[in-house]
């Protein structure tokens, strides 16, 4: 049982440089005006029950000439969970939604069909990530948000809520990835210059995924600190969508780490997706010279020099035993003893206090605005059932069988009003222990949610991988009951990630719609289509969202 530590030490080795604030230079969209009004409702046309197949004139959106101000839908599922105390389900988009400079929106008429598709079903809104890499790609402080402003203009139209998740890393594997998007090319052009602006493990391994957190508030882009960067970009998205703040912009997530987690890129984020099947440990990033001088500096503060020269030794290899290292082994390791306990709090804390400067600039930056800021957790669950939990460790979450590493963070988020979001809501520790059996990623997120309801923090959940089948549904309404069972007003939503073709696959609309409405608590939806209701069964929304095929 993981038993609560006191919060992570404030440490006095920081790096300050001076705030400069010039001008902003913004590629404004178009005014509000050139939009149709934002309470306008939008009419659908379909034909449900219809046992014809899915084509022109048969489950369809009509008229299908592309022009949204003309449709009227009445969102039901979605009131019908506000106002039941049921939660909420948003849907991510494609990775690839954007083209490259956020200019415009790839496969518009689809995108368009499958929103409709979306509010017809009941779900409350899309989770739309705004790249850093694209928005700001060029030149410091020149915005394009041209494609962004099309897509919450898109889901207005539908009755849809946006989630906007600030993107400050880099998503993709490389230039051959059809999902490829880099940091910004002036960043890269710094990171150039100053190879220790990125993160580096102990053989010298440069991870490009985000920025050292160990630059943070130093002037390395141009006269700005990272911080200060990450704030100018979410000023100015606040600035160029204030019109739709409250009424279709109802959540910003933002992003602080790789995959836009709070934690540290202790293997490239590709690689989460199947590294507990491999029990891969993890490399800690501490060793580029910004990390190395609040090492040092620290270790000389207690007097202890020797420790502040780098990370762990005898941390073994990536994908060695835990048992066979000196440092992570379960009994004897060398983290439980005086100096793994000083690294991993310097570690730990220096990733806490980077995810703090994060929160305390957007509280600042969104204060007075209505929307909900929340940020993100990686569930890192693949050694849970061991000792020292390894691979929680190198990503920067002290969290071990003898101290709770979550219940920080949690209490950091809620002194700042923010949601906590995970991952890990399908998983069910029964398949994942018969490849791995000291994972449990039940393990990991219970103690996750529990820590949420102990700091009455909301939460925000979310699946791992895009399995569409009941068992992965009804996995998520159980780990969504156990943080919500006996709360006063309980408040947790889901984002389904994420909408792609095979989305809308008959049998699997079928059964995510089922999910939606077994997640708002509704009996019967309600559409309004022209001016006749139609009651719609979860076959009917199937029909409905079979012919939109997000392609």
């Amino acid at each position: 049982m993981a038993i609560a530590s006191p919060s992570a030490p404030t440490f006095s080795a920081s790096f300050c440089g001076g705030r400069a604030d010039p001008a902003c230079l913004t590629r404004s969209p178009p005014t509000a005006a050139a939009f149709p009004h934002p309470h306008r409702r939008l009419a659908a046309s379909a034909r449900l029950n219809s046992s014809s197949p899915s084509g022109a004139g048969s489950g369809s959106v009509s008229p299908d000439n592309g022009d949204l101000s003309q449709y009227e839908l009445h969102h039901a599922f979605s009131s019908a969970a506000r106002r039941w105390g049921g939660s909420p389900v948003f849907v991510a988009l494609p990775t690839d939604a954007m083209g490259p400079g956020a200019g415009q929106v790839r496969r518009r008429r689809a995108m368009a069909q499958s929103f409709r598709a979306l509010a017809a079903a009941g779900v409350e809104g899309v989770v739309m990530e705004v790249w850093w890499g694209l928005v700001e790609r060029e030149q410091p402080r020149v915005y394009n948000w041209d494609g962004y402003w099309e897509i919450v203009t898109m889901a207005r139209r539908c009755g849809l809520k946006v989630r906007a998740v600030m993107g400050f890393h880099q998503c993709g594997t490389g230039p051959g990835d059809p999902h490829w998007i880099p940091l910004p090319v002036w960043v890269l052009r710094e990171m150039e210059k100053d190879p220790d602006i990125a993160y580096s493990d102990r053989f010298g391994r440069r991870s490009m995924e985000y920025i050292s957190l160990g630059c943070d508030s130093l002037p390395v882009l141009q006269g700005r600190s990272p911080i200060q960067a990450y704030a100018d970009f979410m000023r100015n998205f606040r600035d160029a969508f204030r019109p739709f703040f409250g009424n279709v912009i109802t959540g910003v997530q933002v992003g602080m780490g790789p995959a836009g987690e709070l934690r540290y890129p202790s293997c490239p984020s590709h690689k989460l997706m199947w590294a507990w099947r491999s029990r891969e440990l993890g490399e800690f990033q501490c060793y580029d010279k910004y990390m190395l001088a609040s090492l040092n500096a620290c270790a000389r503060e207690i007097g202890m020099h020797e420790w502040g020269n780098g990370g762990p030794i005898g941390t073994g290899n990536l994908m060695q035993d835990l048992e066979n290292t000196e440092f992570f082994k379960s009994d004897d390791g060398s983290w439980n003893t005086a100096y793994g306990k000083f690294f991993l709090e310097w570690y730990s804390g220096m990733l806490l206090l980077h995810g703090e400067r994060i929160c305390r600039e957007a509280e600042t930056i969104f204060r007075g605005i209505e929307v909900n800021t929340s940020a993100k957790v990686a569930g890192i669950h693949w050694h849970y059932d061991t000792k020292s939990h390894p691979s929680e460790l190198t990503a920067g979450y002290y969290n071990t069988s003898t101290r709770d590493g979550y219940l920080p963070i949690t209490r950091m988020f809620g002194r700042y009003g923010f949601t906590l979001c995970s991952t890990c809501f399908e998983m069910q520790d029964v398949e994942e222990k018969q490849m791995n059996p000291v994972s449990s990623p039940e393990g990991f997120l219970r103690q996750l949610l529990l820590a949420a309801r102990v700091c009455e923090v909301a939460l925000e959940g979310e699946n791992c991988t895009s399995n569409l089948d009941d068992g992965s549904f009804q996995q998520v309404l159980k780990m969504s009951k156990f943080y919500s069972d006996g709360l006063e007003k309980p408040c947790f939503s889901f984002n389904f990630v994420r909408m792609d073709k095979n989305m809308f696959e008959y049998n699997n609309w079928v059964r995510f719609t089922r999910f939606v409405r077994q997640m708002s608590v509704a009996k019967i939806f309600r559409a309004r289509l022209g001016s006749h209701d139609i009651h719609s069964s979860a076959a009917d929304s199937a029909k409905l969202g079979f012919s939109f095929a997000y392609s």
